[in-house]
């Protein structure tokens, strides 16, 4: 078996001296396909690392919306929680209140008399 590159070498002597094609154009076809290829290659590379960073951004993104989701229903419990604790203090504040309005001694006492 013969390798790619001697199939390739008779078929390119045997176009040249058929056609009698001057080495100057085929020199030109030759680089315009490596080229393309080379070009093809690249642009595969680009387009699979604008895939990972468009991944990346969406990741981001997800995370993102997944905290500001978190932080909004925790701030719904943060309410709910605090309007309890403020009920809660405003019971203690008036029930404080009324205590200190009430006299401490009794009107029998040695004191008071």
């Amino acid at each position: 078996m013969k390798s790619v590159l001697g199939i390739a070498r008779q078929q390119i002597g045997a176009v040249l001296e058929r056609a009698k094609v001057r080495k100057g154009m085929l020199s030109l076809v030759a680089a315009l396909f490596v080229f393309q290829l080379y070009f093809v290659r690249e642009l595969a590379a680009a387009e699979l690392l604008f895939g990972l960073v468009f991944a990346v951004l969406l990741v981001l993104g997800g995370l993102a919306y997944l905290i500001g989701t978190v932080g909004e229903r925790g701030l719904g419990w943060t309410e709910s929680g605090i309007r309890v604790l403020a009920e809660s203090a405003r019971r203690g504040y008036s029930s404080l209140e009324e205590a200190t309005r009430k006299s401490l001694r009794t009107p029998r006492s040695e004191s008071a008399q």
